[in-house]
């Protein structure tokens, strides 16, 4: 893919407005009206669309600086999960009465997209009046379904490989009446499932993955295909359906499943595997099976950079269309076969839960290349080197520009290659740094505007841009980009009424070279820099990452022991003054518990640090009283959170309404 730095279409500095920076952080194409600017030029949400009232998200910032909450932090919009498992199950119910489908919605939402209780108990409780369900892809979100779902009407799907334990216990909640359907993924699966409900003197539901022929596109396409993970084939299928036949379980068999990946960015991948699911749950149902339910598996993508394309962080259709594509693809197969319309289930878990979800970090600092922006004056004692790139810079035009960068960057590389040889002092190659990245400057400045910008120019203006020190940990909080490339809009969530005077990318507190995002989101291709703002001295500055609900609060990991972020819960309410309220928060890791997760006992570091400090009194390095003190000192850094604490003595939380910033 070529990487390029995207042309969004900004508004002069001296005509930039709300609308301006709407513009260019594409907020109205990945927002989904979800997400704007207001008028006073933060970053807003609107739960609820048109149908209710909007947040404010520096004030709930505030809120939390007020209330001593640590960053980086996660704000969940608890409203606009529920409005989102209601946008789905109403787009599925839409497109059925539209076509007129036979048959019903039963969708389920599978719990590894975000396990987090607070999230499961949001999505069960807005779905109770579709009948919405769960699915299970191990033993632990099984025990946690089980205890979650109260609703006989709707489902729980188990998929993944299943052990003996795991098939009991989806026994043992059928025996609850529940609607528990048992996907098996290979013949000895069916076999052990068909032992173990005998053993329990249960009548099992069993629904079976086929291993489709269709592939799936974007980051996850191996999920589907003939060499795919999971699933059976043809030839399993008839001898699954021969087994059930000959146990007397031939009416068991309940459900047709597949699955050809996570975020699909192309409907037309979509539809075709539909139709051959489809024709695949025909042909069983004419074994003479009593089927019921169709399950068209994840792979319903949400649009993370607004352009409505097949390109891997994109789609090119809405819910809708893909509501409307799977119900009548389903129904056009079922017709020409002469098979009922089965009850479809979908486990679209990404696009319920992605945009609920908002991570908010510190940017605390920057490293500029031309942070020196002195003129260097000549000088008689100069090396050459400087000398030639001083003359340089004072001949440097317009029509020679393209030139001056290749001597530049020669002068540049003398440099560096007499440096490592001794020949050339500390001082001069200060100087002459200095210069480049000034003549630098003024040649990206001197392309602006062009209609071609060459490639070298734009990779230089890259070099240029400044690095944010932001308080936060990529592989903690945003493991799929680190680890996939995937992408999430980031933008200020103040000072959007103000043009962003710099270009910059992020880097986070942990020590490894990979903890940076320097890959955004861009209406052409992706952006390798980020419009930002100078950060003020004395003044915080934050960054909102969206779109992170899917996934990244599970799959962090504990790179420097970062553990899991801060997070508040946020529901609207009309009587509240701000028109909304926090309810509940959950405090971060602290130190003493991720220590703990890695096998560090707190009250044996804390012996081990007493023997050191009693030694220390014995040998008169520490008195006493001061040795207590360090002691404490110590104990109170196991309650600190793991990230950096800033902002409690000098930073200010700026206004939300243009007033002084208030001083913590």
């Amino acid at each position: 893919m070529r990487i390029t730095l995207g042309a969004v279409i900004e508004k002069p500095k001296t005509e930039w407005d709300v609308e301006a920076a709407i513009s260019t952080y594409n907020v109205e194409g990945w927002g989904s009206g979800y997400f704007t600017v207001n008028a006073t030029g933060n970053a807003e949400v609107r739960p609820l669309l048109e149908g209710g009232g909007s947040i404010d998200i520096l004030e709930v910032v505030q809120e939390a600086r007020e209330r001593g909450l640590g960053f980086p932090l996660v704000i969940r919009f608890q409203d606009l999960l529920r409005h989102r498992v209601q946008s789905v199950n109403r787009a599925f119910q839409s497109a059925m009465n539209e076509f007129g489908y036979l048959n019903h919605y039963r969708g389920v939402f599978p719990i590894k997209v975000n396990q987090l209780r607070e999230v499961i108990e949001e999505i069960v409780d807005a779905g109770q009046e579709f009948h919405f369900g769960l699915e299970a892809g191990s033993k632990p979100e099984l025990i946690a379904a089980l205890a979650m779902h109260k609703d006989l009407e709707s489902l729980i799907i188990c998929n993944g490989y299943k052990d003996r334990a795991y098939v009991r216990s989806a026994m043992m909640g059928r025996r609850l009446g529940k609607s528990i359907i048992i996907v098996v993924e290979k013949i000895e699966e069916l076999q052990q499932t068909v032992r173990i409900a005998k053993e329990m003197g249960v009548e099992p539901h069993i629904g079976i993955r086929v291993r489709l022929h269709s592939k799936g596109s974007g980051k996850w396409t191996t999920s589907g295909g003939e060499d795919a993970k999971f699933g059976l084939d043809t030839a399993n299928l008839v001898a699954a359906s021969e087994l059930l036949k000959k146990e007397g379980l031939s009416h068991c068999l309940k459900l047709v499943h597949f699955h050809v990946g996570s975020q699909v960015p192309d409907i037309s991948t979509i539809k075709r595997a539909v139709r051959e699911a489809a024709r695949y749950y025909a042909k069983l149902a004419k074994l003479g099976h009593a089927l019921g339910y169709l399950d068209v598996g994840g792979g319903l993508g949400v649009d993370y950079d607004g352009s409505r394309t097949s390109f891997d962080s994109s789609t090119n259709y809405s819910l809708q269309e893909y509501a409307n594509d799977v119900v009548w693809n389903i129904m056009d197969v079922c017709d020409s076969e002469g098979v009922a319309h089965p009850a479809i289930v979908s486990e679209g878990g990404r696009a319920i839960v992605a945009h609920h979800s908002v991570l908010v970090v510190e940017a605390f600092g920057s490293i500029e290349k031309n942070a020196v922006s002195a003129r260097v004056p000549p000088l008689e004692t100069d090396h050459k080197l400087v000398r030639d790139i001083l003359d340089l810079q004072q001949k440097l035009r317009r029509n020679n520009r393209r030139e001056s960068l290749h001597d530049a960057q020669q002068i540049k590389e003398e440099a560096q290659q007499m440096f490592s040889l001794g020949l050339l002092d500390l001082e001069s190659k200060a100087k002459l740094e200095t210069v480049y990245w000034q003549i630098a400057e003024q040649i990206v400045s001197l392309h602006r505007g062009l209609r071609y910008v060459p490639e070298e120019v734009k990779e230089l203006e890259t070099s240029l841009s400044d690095q944010y020190i932001c308080n936060f940990s990529v592989f903690q909080s945003l493991l799929d980009h680190w680890a996939l490339g995937q992408l999430f809009p980031i933008m200020p969530i103040h000072r959007l009424n103000t043009p962003p005077e710099r270009n910059g990318t992020m880097v986070d507190i942990t020590c490894d070279s990979d903890g940076k995002i320097s890959k955004f989101i861009d209406l052409q291709d992706v952006r390798e820099t980020l419009p930002l703002h100078k950060i003020v001295a004395g003044e915080m500055y934050y960054l909102g990452v969206f779109m992170v609900g899917a996934y990244q609060d599970i799959m962090g990991d504990l790179h420097n022991l970062f553990g899991r972020v801060t997070e508040v819960h946020i529901f609207l309410d009309p009587d509240e003054e701000s028109g909304w309220y926090i309810e509940e928060v959950i405090e971060g890791s602290t130190i003493g518990e991720v220590l703990a997760l890695t096998q560090w006992d707190k009250i044996e570091l804390m012996r081990l640090v007493k023997l050191q400090v009693d030694a220390a009194i014995k040998s008169d390095r520490l008195k006493p009283n001061d040795a207590m003190k360090l002691l404490a000192d110590y104990e109170r850094g196991l309650q600190e959170y793991t990230y950096l604490s800033l902002g409690e003595k000098t930073a200010s939380v700026p206004s939300s309404n243009g007033s002084e910033p208030v001083l913590l």
